[in-house]
Parts: structure tokens; C-alpha cells; sequence
């Protein structure tokens, strides 16, 4: 299995939790949760964030204390992380207090506590109290909001479990976000509010000292919970439109292609081209192998006294892509006030273009969206041209978290926003992709991003330059995490799933073609485009079923990324049993 990082279970008084690293997670009063998490953290001027290390420990009935240094990113700070618990008469009270002190001058955008609570709590009540002591009656918001749902926060108050919890927060102004944009499980609340100037100029010597404090009571009995993993689950399949075309991103890799073998037949490749960057050419030229579909996206320069030179950019663009088999193509600005969204006159720009070079590209699809999460297709959609032939963005579950908890809990989240992408695209087709573990691109930096100084791909490029490699991209557990990903996203309206990359690192297989596991899930998934989706939920978010009928034959594949192995029944006419043991992924077939 999949190694579940630093989870240490700890109880003080009626609490317990789970600390990882300096995380403090799962928060419980006795059975019932309260909190998703409480966590310091720092953010440096392009929203990087510093590792806190903890070096110490020290625990006595009432108290827990981390002591804790920063790593990376130019960051030297070091304090403490401290929680403490205590009973008030009805209440049972924990506090979580920081104190950390910067040794070196630091632009910071955020540094302090931030508070996760559960996305179940979606639609419920919520009461707000603002700096000025005044209150608000609201709700945590159903659907995934765009914008902040609550600002100016001193105090938060909802009924979860039984539970009336009251959370009060010091030191700062706080707000909330809806962290479901992104795929992370949770809403968040955090300070410095963005509608502030950012980034804060930290003198060497800064000290940033905040409290949260959550008092709870019992006001209900708990409700009576169905265990959600039971022995024998039950999966109702829905049969509805075309299962979606799988493709593969282009690899952004050092060197040159390794040799394609017999099981890697040609998928359509989405391949990012930065015209503002010379080497461009050669990423083309890297990803357009014989047989192979291109989904291209054009990076371009957004400057507005230079239009002719982005026209001209775009006609070398189209010029290049004539011959080459585009199935799929979109412009999006690399920057500027509409950085990375394909709006209306990148979109006319790019048809302006294609008209320019007659008939080569007129099969293409011309599509809009967003080439990050779809948090900027949710906040942006007014922006994008309603006229294209699809809407796009992608999926990146670790942006804010490298926690493997994070990559599996982002699951459910995943099919709420492959949905509610649907709705927003009002019957244009979904196009999700790439989907990656990491960032592929840092959209809210306020420092240019990283070119190759080459006009060559032999030192890589794109996202090869943003972000590391993650090692769980060799996994077995990524195969069944891929598999379930893509029974979550694969909702009707979803045309095409774009995974990883071809190759490399961030790939599917290795620089010498020796493929990684998650290679057999693309070719299980693959083998189901274009046949009739079969779909479903998951009950707890660990279990994940899809699949695809044709002529009354029916292919499905399970995926279980619990740490208990589960058996599953299919109805909906098809009245199967699969067994998936822990971490794996099944195929049964006809």
C-alpha cells in the first residue's frame, strides 16, 4: 500500500486526532468530527510553501507541542505549533496556537493557522461573526462557489453530529474558500484576506502569533451512521452517452523519445506549446510521432500593444500544426488579467488564424476553457467564448497538499466537479486534462514561470520546470488510483480524459519505455472509449466503479484504494460480483 506519511494518533482529554508533520488532522470529540484540520502554514510570494519541520515534541494530559523550523523556498522560520485542551463547564475546548518567528527578511503572501472543515458539511447552517461583533446567518455553500462564500471572520458556528461547534479565530481577519475548486475535501479558513495587497514584507525578526480555539457541545443526540465500507457493496450503474476518449499528455521530460513498443499504440496527445518561447517547434515536433492525434493548446503572449505579434505568432502556429493530425485545438493567454483562459479574443484571434490558412485545420475542434483547475473555469466563465466546440481545464489534486490522504480524498470531489463542470459548459463537451498529481503550472505566481534557456526540449520544458517528480508515479496504487479517478470525472458531457504524460517522470513509462503500472489502466480505460458509459458513485469515497456496454456486453473495471480488500455487487441488468483487494484495480469482462 501506498506509505500513509507521518500518522500519528494521539489523544488529549475527550480529544483525538492525527498528527501529520505539523498537521493536525481528523480533530474528534470522541467519535464525532469536529474539524477536518487545523494547520500552520507559510506561503512565500509566488504561494510556494515551505515545508515546517518538526523537531520536537512534547506532550503532557492537557497539552501537545511541536516545535518546528521552515525548509525551502528562502524561508527561516521557527516556533511552535502548540494544542491545548480543557473542559468549561458544558464545553469541551481545544486550542491551537502558533508562534513563529522569521530570522531573515521574507515576502510572504499567507503565514499562520488555516482551518479545513469537512465537505459534508455542504448546505449547512452556518453562523458568522465579523470583526466588528455584528453576526451573519448563512450556509456553507451546495454547490462549489467560486468566490470567497464567507469574509471577515472572527468566529464560525454550525451544528455537525449532534455537535453545536463554535470556532473563534485571533491574531488576524480570516476568511473562507471553497477548497472543492481544486478537488481538495475540505472549505477553508484562513488569514490574510486577498482582498489585502500581497506579498506582506516580513522584517527579519517578525514574529506571527494566532489562535483558534473550537468550543463544542452536545445539543443533539448523534445520528445513527450506516457504516459506509461494508463487506458487500452494492453499485447501481446508470447507461448513459459515449464513454470518454482517454488520451495522454506530452512528455515535458529531458532528451529524446524512448522507443515505442507493441502495447503503447498511439493515443491522442494534448501537447502545450508557449509561443513566446522559440523552442516551441521542438515540442511539436516531439509530441507529433507518426499515427499520433494531436489536442494542442497555444500558449499565448498577452501583451496588448502586441497583437500583430501575436497574430503573426499564431499563424507560424497554424502553419506548423497544417499537416499534422489536430483533433483538438485552443488559444489561451499566458498572462495578463486573463492569464491561461481561453476568453473570446484568444479564442477570435485563433479563428481569425485558422480562416487565414484556408482548409488543413477545418476538422479541428476549436475548444475554450481554462488550461488550470477548475477553479478558473468557475471564476472566469463569463470570460470564455459560449460559441467554442468544448470547454476544457485540468485536475491537479496536490496543490495544496502532498498527502497521500489528499490524493485519495479528492476522488469524490472530483465527480462534484466533473458535474458541476457539465452544467457550466450548458451542453458543449468537457474536455478534463491534463490530470496530474502536481501542478503543472503555477497560476497564481507573481514571478514569471520558467522557460528552457535552449530553444530545444533536450533540458525539458513546461511542467518539468514547475514542479518535482513524484514518486508515487511508479506506484501500483496509482493504477487503481487512475481507475478510480477516471469512474469519478467520467460523467455524461465529459468527452475526453487526458492522464500524466506519455513518458518520464510525470509519465506512464520511463525514459527506456519500461512501462509503470498505471500504463495497464490507461490501455483498460482506452479500450472503453467510444462504447456506451457506464457509471456510478461511490459510497465512501474508496470504491469506484465504470464501464462501458456495447451489443449487451458489458466491460467494467473497480478500483479500491482502501486498505482493506472489498467485494462489490453491480445491478442496473447486470447483476455482477467483483472482489478488489486493497490498493488494486479489477477488469471483468464479458
Amino acid at each position: 500500500m501506498w506509505e500513509p506519511g507521518d500518522a500519528d494518533h494521539r489523544r488529549l482529554g475527550a480529544w483525538s486526532f492525527v498528527r501529520r508533520g505539523d498537521e493536525i488532522a481528523d480533530i474528534r470529540l470522541g467519535d464525532a468530527p469536529v474539524l477536518r484540520a487545523v494547520r500552520a502554514v507559510i506561503r512565500d510570494r509566488d504561494w510556494n510553501t515551505p515545508e515546517l519541520v518538526v523537531e520536537q515534541i512534547e506532550q503532557t494530559a492537557t497539552t501537545l507541542t511541536l516545535r518546528v523550523r521552515s525548509r525551502g523556498h528562502g524561508s527561516s522560520f521557527a516556533g511552535t505549533v502548540q494544542i491545548a485542551v480543557a473542559a468549561d463547564g458544558p464545553d469541551e475546548v481545544l486550542v491551537v496556537r502558533c508562534d513563529l518567528g522569521t530570522a531573515d527578511a521574507f515576502d510572504t503572501n499567507r503565514t499562520g493557522l488555516v482551518v479545513l472543515h469537512h465537505p459534508t458539511l455542504a448546505g449547512a447552517a452556518l453562523t458568522v461573526t465579523h470583526s466588528d461583533g455584528s453576526t451573519e446567518r448563512t450556509a456553507f455553500p451546495r454547490a462549489i462557489s467560486p468566490h470567497q462564500p464567507v469574509v471577515d471572520i472572527e468566529g464560525l458556528a454550525w451544528m455537525h453530529a449532534g455537535l453545536a461547534i463554535d470556532v473563534r479565530f485571533e491574531g488576524d481577519v480570516f476568511e473562507m474558500e471553497d477548497q472543492r475548486n481544486w478537488t481538495d475535501a475540505s472549505f477553508k479558513t484562513y488569514s490574510r484576506p486577498l482582498s489585502l495587497p500581497f506579498p506582506v514584507a516580513l522584517e527579519a525578526g517578525a514574529r506571527i502569533v494566532q489562535a483558534v480555539t473550537v468550543s463544542v457541545r452536545a445539543a443533539a443526540p448523534p445520528p445513527v451512521a450506516e457504516p459506509l465500507a461494508t463487506p458487500v457493496e452494492n453499485v447501481a450503474l446508470i447507461t448513459a452517452g459515449p464513454f470518454p476518449e482517454i488520451a495522454l499528455g506530452a512528455a515535458t521530460a529531458p532528451g529524446p523519445p524512448p522507443d515505442a513498443d507493441d502495447e503503447a499504440a498511439p493515443l491522442t496527445v494534448l501537447v502545450e506549446l508557449d509561443l513566446g518561447w522559440p523552442g516551441w517547434p521542438a515540442a511539436l515536433e516531439r509530441a507529433a510521432r507518426p499515427g499520433t492525434r494531436l489536442d494542442v493548446r497555444l500558449l499565448l503572449p498577452s501583451a496588448p500593444d502586441a497583437r500583430a505579434a501575436t497574430a503573426d505568432a499564431l499563424d507560424r502556429a497554424v502553419a506548423a500544426l497544417a499537416h499534422r493530425d489536430v483533433v483538438r485545438l485552443g488559444a489561451f493567454w499566458g498572462d495578463g488579467e486573463a492569464a491561461h483562459v481561453a476568453d473570446r479574443e484568444a479564442t477570435s484571434l485563433l479563428r481569425a488564424a485558422l480562416a487565414r490558412a484556408g482548409k488543413p485545420l477545418a476538422t479541428a475542434s476549436v475548444i475554450g476553457g481554462v488550461r488550470t483547475h477548475f477553479t478558473q473555469l468557475n471564476r472566469e466563465r463569463r470570460r470564455v467564448d459560449d460559441t467554442t466546440d468544448g470547454i476544457a481545464f485540468s485536475v491537479t489534486p496536490l496543490f495544496h497538499s502532498t498527502e497521500t490522504a489528499q490524493l485519495v480524498e479528492s476522488l469524490a470531489i472530483q465527480r462534484l466537479v466533473s458535474s458541476q463542470a457539465v452544467v457550466l459548459a450548458a451542453g458543449a463537451p468537457v474536455h478534463i486534462g491534463p490530470i496530474t498529481l502536481r501542478p503543472r503550472v503555477n497560476d497564481v505566481a507573481t514571478t514569471p514561470p520558467a522557460r528552457p534557456a535552449t530553444d530545444d526540449v533536450s533540458g525539458g520544458y513546461g511542467a518539468a520546470l514547475i514542479a518535482p517528480a513524484d514518486e508515487r508515479q511508479r506506484s501500483e496504487e496509482l493504477a487503481a488510483w487512475m481507475i478510480a479517478s477516471a469512474a469519478a470525472l467520467a460523467v455524461p458531457g465529459v468527452a475526453s480524459l487526458t492522464f500524466f504524460e506519455e513518458w518520464g517522470p510525470r509519465g506512464i513509462r520511463d525514459e527506456n519505455a519500461v512501462a509503470y503500472p498505471v500504463a495497464g489502466a490507461v490501455r483498460a480505460l482506452a479500450e472503453l472509449a467510444g462504447r456506451t458509459l457506464l457509471y456510478g458513485g461511490s459510497r465512501d469515497g474508496l470504491l469506484w466503479v465504470v464501464g462501458a456496454i456495447d451489443d449487451g456486453a458489458a466491460t467494467l473495471l473497480a478500483a479500491n484504494l482502501g486498505d482493506t480488500d472489498r467485494t462489490l455487487t453491480v445491478h442496473g441488468g447486470l447483476d455482477r460480483t467483483l472482489s478488489v483487494p486493497a490498493g488494486t484495480w479489477v477488469r471483468s469482462a464479458p
